[in-house]
């Protein structure tokens, strides 16, 4: 039931919600804000806990002699699902929740936050994550050596293409799932069913990582890559790391592209011819 019917460009569209207006290419009064800070503050810090949390649950599970003991992959997964979906949840008033260079320049492409903003997330997130990753490394030292450093590498049997292509694929997942979850249109439409927002999201990445961990120990997050590629700095990382930036990216680029441009574009238009013509 439509709660509000607006008039643009001389044609009647149905609308019961409100689109954010298109976040400015460059937004430079975004540096004087406290908001702004805050909000680096916020991506800085989740991306930390959640690499220190994720890679120390890799490195657990390593050590363990029993393939039946520890966490297993499984558990890995669930550690990453988990702790997006708590993440997510505690910093989303903040700055977005992004926690994720991928997601930041999907959202960027979707004209949902500034070049400046995307920019400057970024670093955040990659300093975030080398610096949980550090701690990792200062808390689990001999093992951390000893069983990879939770670095992404492409797993023996597999060629970089096909590792390319689970990055795609899989962070094609997690930022569609964001933008559906996120989606003011779906919010209003949906406003009987009491969707939160991080569940999805997390379910999302617990979901491809137990595709893609068996293939490449699962990045579709550069930020994650990259810090444990810094603090672990093995040859066999760094050969690997174009495919945890470029797959990322890929697949960012597709779901933006197919979410706000394919799909939502023709569903408002589909709504707005039903509106003109509801006799059709």
């Amino acid at each position: 039931m439509s709660k509000e019917v607006s008039m643009e460009g001389g044609e009647q569209q149905g609308k019961d919600y409100q689109d954010p207006p298109p976040a400015p290419l460059l937004d430079m009064g975004e540096l004087k804000l406290w908001s702004f800070y805050r909000a680096l503050i916020a991506e800085f810090i989740a991306t930390l806990l959640f690499l220190y949390v994720t890679v120390a649950t890799v490195i657990g599970y390593k050590k363990e002699r029993d393939p039946c003991g520890g966490v297993g992959l499984l558990g890995i997964a669930w550690a990453f699902g988990g702790m997006i979906f708590i993440l997510v949840y505690c910093t989303a008033g903040i700055s977005g929740g992004h926690i994720n260079p991928a997601v930041t320049f999907g959202l960027f492409l979707a004209r949902k936050v500034s070049l400046v903003r995307a920019v400057m997330y970024m670093v955040a997130q990659c300093l975030g994550a080398i610096c949980g990753v550090g701690l990792v490394k200062a808390f689990m030292k001999p093992l951390y050596n000893n069983l990879g450093g939770g670095a992404n590498e492409v797993v023996h049997g597999y060629t970089k293409g096909v590792g390319l292509g689970a990055e795609i694929i899989g962070t094609f997942v997690l930022v569609y799932t964001v933008f559906s979850a996120t989606d003011p249109k779906r919010s209003a439409r949906d406003s009987h069913v009491p969707v939160l927002a991080p569940l999805p999201i997390g379910f999302a990445v617990f979901m491809v990582h137990l595709a893609t961990i068996p293939i490449t120990g699962t990045g579709i997050n550069p930020a994650r890559s990259f810090g444990a590629a810094v603090i672990y700095n093995s040859d066999k990382a760094w050969d690997d790391h174009w495919v945890f930036w470029v797959g990322p990216f890929v697949g960012a680029a597709a779901a933006a592209a197919y979410h706000q441009y394919i799909l939502r574009a023709a569903a408002i238009k589909a709504l707005g011819s039903f509106r003109s013509n509801p006799h059709n």
